[in-house]
């Protein structure tokens, strides 16, 4: 079963400050230069992520908004499924590090930055959250597409189509 993400974005807390928190690039979480390294802790956190539009991290509650440093995405996706879904079309699943499993669509979709040499692949993962594909799940997602043949590198999920290739 699904975990229950807290209603986020149905708070307004007044109080706002600094968590003294750091989300690093290869996903690990940071107290006060400490790592965390209780699994349990770092889901808990995790559900209480948002990004807003200037690109800034904040945990919340219904009491405070802690900003986070985020050095590159919130979360890691760290393995993929391709499954199908009610209506019969290929619905592209992703385990994250939180443990969450997001499935690629028009409402979590994928986006390709970096160069063709160094791509980086994202999934919108919640409340403007994202999750950066790491190497071997985008090397599974590549391969993926590579088998579905046709004139360019792209996969369809969830009725959705995502070209895997880095805007010029």
């Amino acid at each position: 079963a699904a975990r229950k993400i807290p209603p986020v974005d149905q708070w307004s807390p007044q109080e706002v400050g600094d968590s003294e928190m750091r989300i690093a690039a290869d996903g690990r979480w940071y107290h006060q230069g400490g790592e965390i390294r209780r699994p349990a802790m770092v889901r808990a956190f995790s559900s209480l992520l948002i990004r807003d539009e200037d690109g800034q991290h904040w945990l919340v509650t219904p009491f405070q908004k802690l900003s986070i440093e985020v050095e590159d995405a919130a979360f890691i996706a760290t393995d993929m499924q391709v499954k199908l879904d009610d209506a019969g079309r290929e619905a592209i699943a992703f385990r994250l590090n939180s443990d969450d499993l997001v499935v690629c669509g028009p409402d979590h979709p994928l986006r390709v930055a970096g160069t063709a040499e160094v791509p980086a692949f994202y999934l919108t993962v919640r409340h403007g959250t994202e999750a950066r594909l790491n190497r071997s799940t985008y090397g599974q997602l590549i391969d993926h597409a590579l088998a579905l043949g046709g004139d360019e590198l792209a996969m369809e999920s969830m009725g959705a189509r995502f070209v895997l290739v880095p805007e010029a």
